[in-house]
This record gives C-alpha cells, sequence and structure tokens, in this order.
C-alpha cells in the first residue's frame, strides 16, 4: 500500500519519528476530534498524517511538526470530503442510469471509483482555470470556444490551460509509477 523509504532503518530517523509521534500524537488526535466530533474518525486520520510522516525521506527537517502535522491532517480532511463527492456523484448517476439498464456490479463500482479518485488526485495541484477547462473538456465534451465562453477567457488560453492539466497529469501518472 504504502512504499517505505529505505532509510527507515537510520536510528536518527527512527528517533525522529518516534519522538514526534510521542510528543505531537495525543495532542493531533485532540484536535482533530474537536474538529470532527468523532474520536474514531480523529484516530484514523492521526495515524494517516503520521503515515504520511513517515513516508517523508528527511522529516528530521520540519521545523514547526504541529502545524505541519495540522496541514497534513485538513489536506487528509478534504481529500476525504472530495472522495465522497466523487462517490456520491458517481452513485447517483449509477442511479440515473440503473433505472434503465439494472443494478451494475459492485466490483465496477468499486473499480471506477478508485479511478475517478485516481483522476481526482492527479488534478491535485492544478490552477482552479486549467483544472476545470480539462474536465469541461474531457467530461463534458465541450469545445475550446465553449469551455473559453464559460471561463470568460481565449481558446488559447484554454488551449494553454489543457496543455498544461496534461503535462501535470503525465508527471503524476509517472511520479507514482517510475518504471512506466
Amino acid at each position: 500500500m504504502h512504499d517505505i523509504p529505505a532509510a527507515l532503518g537510520d536510528p536518527v530517523r527512527q528517533q525522529t519519528l518516534t519522538a514526534m509521534y510521542r510528543e505531537h500524537h495525543g495532542w493531533l488526535h485532540g484536535w482533530l476530534r474537536k474538529k470532527l466530533g468523532c474520536s474514531q474518525q480523529a484516530a484514523d486520520l492521526a495515524h494517516d498524517a503520521f503515515i504520511r510522516v513517515l513516508m517523508l525521506s528527511e522529516p528530521q527537517h520540519i521545523q514547526e511538526p504541529r502545524a505541519f502535522l495540522a496541514t497534513t491532517a485538513g489536506r487528509l480532511l478534504i481529500d476525504g470530503a472530495r472522495r465522497r463527492r466523487i462517490e456520491k456523484a458517481y452513485l447517483q448517476a449509477l442511479a440515473i442510469q440503473s433505472e434503465d439498464a439494472g443494478v451494475p456490479d459492485p466490483a465496477a463500482i468499486h473499480v471506477a471509483l478508485q479511478a475517478l479518485e485516481r483522476i481526482a488526485e492527479m488534478l491535485t495541484g492544478l490552477p482552479a482555470k486549467a483544472r476545470e477547462a480539462f474536465l469541461l473538456s474531457r467530461l463534458d465534451g465541450l469545445t475550446y470556444s465553449e469551455i473559453a465562453l464559460r471561463l470568460n477567457v481565449s481558446p488559447s488560453s484554454v488551449k494553454n490551460y489543457i496543455s498544461s492539466a496534461l503535462v501535470h497529469c503525465y508527471h503524476s501518472l509517472h511520479a507514482a509509477d517510475p518504471l512506466s
């Protein structure tokens, strides 16, 4: 599931991670519990935040651990909300479609949700207009001129937005799978 950094056996790294966990896990869990109102969700998110710290190549360079952990946990909250919105939209689309064609296979639903989640991850970090132009082009099938009207920009700007989105997706794919 997660690729563990090769330097995990480094004693300085282990000491840094252990100290950070001891000093800040309780605080992070409490902070998340107040935000979420659920101790179990808070525990899961705190765990995921520390997994992200574990994945860093040099966690000893974190200057402000609580700020880093809060930012990481906040991003995880946003990722979770985005995932739930994608799942809800997909399930609504399936409900509309299933009225005509029957209920789809649960495995197919799972695969489609994973693909949608991966697409959402790939588009993270893109400027809003580039992301919107890309989605309007790829999902809605709009032409560059139609997108330009919606975004109140020129068609050449739309072309640049979509080009940058494609490059961003390409780099995102190759960062996730360096062998491809």
